[in-house]
């Protein structure tokens, strides 16, 4: 049943090039593709706190909005948010607080450290108005 390998039985030179061209990872390149992965893991869980604070940051910016008329009530108002949303990288004082016609606008921009070893940190801008966007039409 098995037969022989013969000279006359010889593997299509088409499919010989099929095999040398397939080619797997090898052992180092998967360290390394791990050791990437791994990297932007490690990254992902240092700025996911930013961004999450950052969230929290805009809700409690559009929720006070309107819970006050004066400055000091906005501030007030935004204080007990940061309270229970742990807020620390701005505090009440950092808001840009102005009025635009009958509407008051808060802005707010701070930058986040956030250290990634000894000697190298990432720092993001974080930045946000509760003026209304206008939207730009791409042709």
């Amino acid at each position: 049943m098995l037969k022989k390998m013969t000279s006359s039985t010889r593997i299509n030179p088409a499919r010989r090039s099929s095999i040398r061209r397939q080619r797997g990872l090898s052992l180092i390149g998967l360290f390394l593709v791990g050791i990437l992965v791994v990297g932007l893991i490690a990254l992902g869980f240092k700025v996911v706190p930013a961004v999450v604070e950052y969230i929290a940051i805009e809700r409690a910016v559009q929720k006070i909005k309107n819970e006050g008329s004066t400055v000091r009530d906005i501030q007030a108002a935004f204080d007990r948010h940061a309270t229970i949303d742990d807020i620390t990288s701005i505090n009440s004082r950092d808001l840009d607080i102005t009025k635009e016609g009958d509407r008051i606008v808060i802005s707010y921009a701070y930058a986040k450290k956030v250290p990634i070893t000894d000697t190298v940190s990432l720092v993001i801008d974080f930045s946000g108005t509760t003026r209304d966007r206008q939207r730009r039409d791409v042709p």
